[in-house]
């Protein structure tokens, strides 16, 4: 059962309708993890104005569904997971199987490969890394503004689904099965 109330759009006021309203212009509806982030104009203001900036960065809308996928799997998100897999394949265009190998923290590409590990490494250190952790990204090509925008996505991530997990909030994307072999190893 839902901890935290998703709010109705339509009976929605003040700054939590404007919110819902421009979502609704940009999407077409307003998914239950907003109308419950809109108990709190100021969550749902802090949750859209990160994603509008990363959504404007130089990784990319592929590289930071990867990694939303990881990182909900590290963090046993089914909502973000069902979300990511949903918004990876229908409207980034990623192709099921690089869907199912981000998941798990995986990608033939090394510089994806990097990158997934460096945000698994995040979650797994809490930010605490090494020279060598950084220098790996580094060696794959990443700027310095790239790794910042990879930390973005992670931290992202991470409210997304502290939130979803904390609200238990009621998944209204196809359900995806969590994994159960990506762990913090």
């Amino acid at each position: 059962m839902q901890r935290i109330t998703a709010l109705n759009p339509d009976t929605a006021t003040g700054k939590t309708k404007d919110l819902f309203n421009k979502v609704q212009q940009k999407l077409g509806l307003v998914p239950n993890m907003m109308r419950t982030m809109g108990t709190s104009p100021a969550v749902l203001n802090a949750y859209l104005s990160l994603s509008g900036a990363l959504a404007e960065g130089k990784i990319g809308a592929a590289l930071g569904e990867k990694i939303a996928l990881l990182v909900a799997e590290l963090n046993e998100c089914d909502y973000c997971a069902a979300a990511h897999h949903f918004i990876g394949e229908k409207l980034v265009k990623i192709d099921k199987a690089s869907i199912e190998s981000s998941r798990q923290g995986k990608s033939e590409n090394s510089r994806i490969q990097a990158a997934l590990t460096f945000a698994k490494t995040l979650v797994e250190k809490q930010g605490r890394f090494t020279n060598a952790d950084v220098d790996n990204v580094y060696l794959a090509g990443f700027t310095e503004g790239e790794i910042g925008e990879i930390v973005g996505h992670v931290a992202l991530n991470i409210f997304t689904n502290y939130f979803n997990n904390t609200a238990r909030t009621v998944v209204d994307f196809p359900k995806v099965e969590l994994l159960s072999g990506v762990s913090h190893t």
